[in-house]
């Protein structure tokens, strides 16, 4: 039978979870838009008061099971300070007629002995609220990632001339850009080279006729990319065209052969990557569309959005 829980092992769990639930509850609020404020908060207080009834239910479990059990002295108590809480325990009390707690105490002549344990849990608990709101503060006192890489990402809006058009985030929105800067560019989002949509596949909304460039890319040039997936080709291309699997660098580069343009990816740090086409060696041998790649301003995490440049 597994031994029971010590009150030290309990206490330590505890503090550590309210830490790691600071970190959670900051970081989800961090991450909310203003549309999701709301229930993000919801759910962050329900996280919270779900923790503290449980670690109350455990505290008081384990409080129970050592009801009755001789009292351990405590760390800093010494023998001397032991004996003579042992004779003020054990002296008899004055009898109060105005106290009815005392009338019935001093029946047996004793004073009522107070519960050394409970006090213990009792700092301990105060213990724990002070780090968990120390935790808090801390994480107050960092930087809003998502307003820093906002500013950062306007500043260089304005060095290479350029204004954003705002994605909706739903996972979409690597297809969804791309597809907004062939429409602005004046560019067909017919694949140049092979393999050629259908006409079926062309009825689709913008962003679908995207996915499928990318993946009718891929399943043509398969050595170019297999190399890098984790999971078998016919899965993976499943993903890109029939569901909101999010885009990254490989799609990017075959969406770049497949239309033959440059693929500039502009990020909060000043970094631009270009994704050539097929045959491109230098700059302005393509065409060039624009991406904003995002990392903290967005709800569900990474995000591209279409920057259009200005006329």
């Amino acid at each position: 039978m597994e031994a029971p829980e010590s009150l030290e092992a309990l206490q330590a769990r505890h503090r550590k979870e309210q830490r790691d639930l600071v970190a959670r509850v900051t970081q989800k609020k961090k991450s909310a838009t203003k549309k999701t404020r709301k229930g993000v908060n919801d759910e962050c207080e329900r996280l919270e008061l779900a923790l503290k009834e449980r670690q109350a239910q455990e505290l008081a479990a384990l409080s129970g099971e050592n009801e009755g059990q001789e009292e351990v002295p405590e760390e800093d108590e010494s023998p001397d300070n032991d004996v003579e809480k042992t004779l003020e325990d054990m002296s008899i009390s004055e009898p109060s007629p105005s106290t009815p707690a005392n009338t019935a105490n001093s029946q047996n002549g004793f004073k009522k002995k107070p519960n050394r344990a409970k006090a213990r849990l009792a700092r301990r608990a105060a213990e724990q609220e002070a780090l968990a709101a120390q935790a808090a503060e801390e994480a107050a006192n960092l930087p809003n990632q998502r307003e820093l890489e906002r500013t950062r990402m306007k500043e260089l809006f304005d060095r290479y001339g350029l204004q954003e058009k705002e994605i909706r985030a739903d996972g979409h929105c690597l297809y969804a850009a791309v597809a907004d800067q062939m429409t602005v560019a004046r560019l067909d989002l017919k694949p140049k080279i092979l393999p050629q949509i259908n006409g079926q596949d062309t009825a689709l909304p913008d962003y679908k006729v995207v996915r499928h460039a990318a993946a009718g890319y891929i399943a043509q040039t398969p050595d170019d990319f297999v190399p890098f997936m984790e999971e078998p080709l016919d899965d993976y291309l499943r993903k890109i065209k029939d569901t909101g699997e999010w885009g990254g660098h490989l799609e990017l580069a075959a969406l770049s052969k497949a239309y033959g343009v440059t693929i500039n990816v502009l990020h909060a740090d000043g970094t631009v990557n270009k994704i050539l086409p097929e045959g491109a060696q230098t700059e302005g041998d393509a065409k060039e569309i624009w991406l904003g790649y995002y990392k903290h301003g967005f709800g569900l995490g990474e995000h591209y959005n279409s920057l259009r440049k200005i006329p």
